[in-house]
């Protein structure tokens, strides 16, 4: 027996937590500019608002295009290394924005110093979160899977709902350069703390090609980046739906679907190994689209707060539920891979989300995009349904 199988539950979320403060210094980077930056560009630098925009976006299409290889790397290099990397690079986005500060008088300049610290926080994100997450999954276990991806999921929203008032605090304080300097200093003692942690064995057994761990995990990721959007657009178009009915409280609508998605994961994370990922998942769906669904037809904001909180509870569970399940499609030496291809269905759901609700709500006005969120649930719903009556149970057995 091993020394994981006869430890405490709080042992277990001790282990868990010791390198999950890597994802916590990771999103709370990612927190802080998010309210800060499009204002300096825009108003400051003097560019449009869709430069502003493209500016925030570039971070998420470096994530999206790096997750994968952050999984594969720590295959073969280990996830401390791969967590060392990625403070490193969320540490130089907060250098890059400081320097960026310091050029305003030459805005092209500023901009692409912003703009290259984006691409940095990007790659950040992904080597740092999908290597914290493989890094907890080593060192409890493999049953302990679902709790190490809840316990990230609550790390990292946490610290997004943290970081993005504090940011606006640092920089009505310190301009710029406050909330920056703080993404450095955390870079700097990310990479001190995770260094002086013990590596974690890699797995030396026969690696199989990308696309084939690509091929064995992408309808769990397919299913991931449907159900996202429900969250996209309720953190995207929430504001703009209350404001279009003349409604005041939307600020209180997403602190709602933040506080049912995180009760939900404390609550009910254990729910995944006892029933399986797939039925959670199901579950998930459904509550989440009934949510979705009392927003577009509610007729007061007291039922889009409830409709938000509905939703914040369905989607809370669908990211560990399936992907307990994905990381199972591989052998052990090719989680890490497995987990960055799943989570990158994550990064393009957010990323998709924005212009295509954008076009919906130019046809169709903005109730539109809330039944269309519900309607891509479905289709989650459908796919994971799917999953069960092909039976995707585990490959291996560790």
């Amino acid at each position: 027996m091993s020394d994981v199988a006869i430890l405490t539950n709080g042992q277990l979320n001790k282990r868990i937590l010791s390198v999950l403060i890597f994802t916590f210094f990771c999103y709370l980077s990612v927190g802080l500019p998010l309210a800060v930056l499009p204002g300096f560009v825009h108003s400051q630098l003097g560019f449009s608002s869709f430069v502003a925009g493209l500016i925030i976006s570039l971070q998420y299409f470096a994530t999206l295009l790096s997750r994968p290889q952050s999984g594969r790397l720590a295959d073969r290099l280990g996830p401390k290394r791969v967590v060392m990397l990625g403070t490193l690079c969320c540490g130089m986005s907060g250098v890059l924005t400081i320097f960026a500060a310091l050029c305003r008088d030459w805005p092209l300049l500023s901009l692409l110093l912003l703009a290259i610290g984006r691409l940095f926080l990007g790659v950040g994100e992904s080597f740092s979160s999908t290597g914290s997450t493989l890094w907890g999954m080593n060192i409890v276990g493999p049953m302990q899977t679902a709790r190490v991806i809840s316990w990230n999921g609550v790390a990292t929203y946490l610290a997004m709902a943290i970081g993005a008032p504090l940011g606006v605090m640092l920089n009505q304080g310190m301009g710029i350069s406050g909330f920056a300097g703080l993404v450095a200093l955390m870079g700097v003692t990310g990479y001190v703390l995770a260094s002086r942690k013990p590596a974690v064995d890699v797995s030396q057994g026969q690696r199989i090609p990308f696309h084939r761990v690509f091929s064995r995990v992408w309808l769990f990721g397919l299913a991931l980046g449907f159900g996202t959007i429900g969250f996209g657009v309720i953190s995207t178009f929430i504001t703009l739906y209350f404001a279009s009915r003349d409604w005041s409280g939307a600020a209180f609508a997403l602190s709602l679907f933040s506080l049912g998605f995180v009760l939900f994961r404390l609550l009910f994370s254990r729910a995944i190994t006892r029933f399986g990922g797939l039925k959670v998942a199901m579950c998930s769906f459904l509550l989440e689209c009934a949510g979705l669904l009392i927003i577009w037809q509610a007729e007061s904001s007291l039922l889009v707060d409830l409709g938000a909180l509905l939703t914040g509870c369905g989607f809370s569970l669908v990211f560990p539920a399936l992907g307990v399940e994905a990381v199972r499609q591989v052998e052990r030496q090719d989680q890490g891979s497995a987990l960055g291809v799943y989570s990158a269905f994550l990064d393009l759901g957010l990323g998709l989300t924005g212009p295509v609700a954008g076009l919906l709500i130019g046809y169709w006005g903005m109730q539109s995009v809330y039944l269309a969120a519900a309607l891509m649930v479905l289709g989650a719903f459908a796919m994971t349904l799917r999953l069960m009556q092909r039976g995707m149970a585990p490959r291996f057995q560790d």
